[in-house]
């Protein structure tokens, strides 16, 4: 399992995804998922889940805006919809939401325990010690307002949470994944995403192990006492002789600095278009390369898909990439904007029609794949390899004004739309 995969700065921001997104973003973010699972299985459904970069990369390519903190209840959102009501087929669940919808997760696990058989208690557990590690033991300014336990039916689980610090104007998201996890309280996030803050009082990191087990033994002394010791502390600086408060549990306390950085990471910055160097160039130029600089007819063959056009070669190429792509491949989340653009214009309005041809030839393979007709569904793990070789041997870099304008003098011919149109 990725651990501590790294942090990004998630900018709030307000409003709501409209109907005309939110349906397509359900049904091509089930179909990604429900192409996971034929590819690789549910475990890495979930350590995909707990990946930042890959999930804030899903959520680019499903039309949300690129950086800001809607993307993660936009997404799971999405995925609730889609996946659960067919989890007895798929054998995923998500549970939990925002707001009052994430008080509801405990209610909705013991539901699935009694009718799959599953420790509900031991899931319970879990989800409530994620949420009060990321909101009490890592005081970091966040106060998390929604929590989302995604469940499989082997007993494996992922969680994607988020927090907010009003006053900063900025979001935090955690990422956890039950595969690897020995420990609640020692160094147990897959990743965490959000503004580096500096110095925080961090109650998981590895070298904390003397300050829990000493919080552990203040909660079990008679309240008066302690606060009598705390006036005490602050009126001479330090615990009076024979004092039960632990000289080594303010110094350790002290001593502690956020988690080490793990080259995952993915600063997200606070302006909202999209700008070349949110973007690798050289990876977009495949992408763009593959799409339009071969016959349409090699593309045809390739996908079986009759009358397939290079724009929505394009959008199947990111596609692809999300479904087949290594770790590597998503750090640069913004690129992946360029499938469906954004419902906000950048860097360009949704184009509808595309994104419908996406969901039915995406949708399509997977039927077929399902029937035990993969050639298809191989197209597709082809067409991002075929990518890679492009972008690796004679993709230039993509021309990022020219590849936006065009985008704009077709968003007419594509049905583009943002969420004031």
């Amino acid at each position: 399992m990725v651990r501590r995969t790294g942090h990004a700065d998630l900018p709030l921001h307000t409003g709501t995804v409209p109907r005309w997104l939110a349906d397509r973003m359900m049904v091509l973010g089930t179909q990604i998922t429900e192409a996971l699972l034929l590819s690789y299985g549910k475990k890495e459904v979930l350590r995909r889940l707990s990946d930042p970069l890959w999930f804030q990369s899903l959520g680019a390519v499903l039309g949300m805006d690129w950086h800001s903190s809607g993307i993660t209840t936009s997404v799971m959102y999405a995925l609730k919809r889609g996946i659960n009501p067919r989890a007895h087929e798929l054998g995923l669940c998500v549970c939990g939401g925002r707001g009052i919808h994430s008080r509801r997760t405990p209610d909705e696990l013991r539901f699935l325990g009694e009718k799959t058989g599953m420790d509900a208690d031991a899931l319970v557990r879990a989800s409530k010690l994620c949420a009060k590690v990321d909101n009490t033991a890592v005081q970091d300014g966040f106060q998390l307002y929604q929590h989302n336990f995604i469940l499989s039916d082997e007993g494996d689980w992922a969680v994607v949470q988020q927090g907010m610090n009003v006053q900063a104007k900025s979001a935090r998201r955690y990422h956890w994944c039950s595969q690897g996890l020995h420990s609640f309280v020692e160094e147990p996030h897959s990743g965490v995403t959000g503004e580096n803050e500096g110095r925080i009082l961090n109650l998981t990191d590895a070298s904390a192990g003397t300050t829990r087990s000493s919080i552990l033994t203040l909660s079990q002394e008679e309240p008066q006492k302690i606060i009598r010791e705390i006036k005490d502390i602050a009126r001479l600086g330090e615990p009076l002789a024979g004092s039960s408060m632990q000289p080594e549990l303010f110094e350790e306390a002290a001593m502690i600095v956020p988690p080490e950085e793990s080259g995952r990471n993915c600063i997200m910055p606070a302006h909202h278009d999209v700008r070349a160097e949110d973007v690798d160039l050289k990876r977009l130029g495949g992408v763009l390369a593959t799409a339009y600089e071969s016959a349409p007819q090699d593309f045809e063959s390739l996908l079986l898909t009759p009358g397939l056009g290079p724009r929505t070669l394009q959008s199947l190429t990111l596609v692809s990439e999300v479904i087949h792509g290594t770790p590597a491949r998503f750090s640069d989340p913004a690129r992946f904007s360029f499938a469906h653009g954004g419902k906000d214009g950048a860097p360009f309005p949704v184009p509808l029609r595309i994104y419908d041809e996406s969901i039915r030839i995406l949708g399509d393979s997977i039927e077929k794949a399902k029937l035990g007709y993969k050639e298809k569904s191989e197209c597709l793990r082809r067409l991002h390899s075929t990518a890679l070789e492009i972008e690796r041997n004679c993709a230039p870099e993509a021309d990022f004004t020219g590849t936006v304008a065009h985008e704009f003098a077709h968003t007419r011919e594509w049905g583009g739309r943002t969420v004031g149109s």
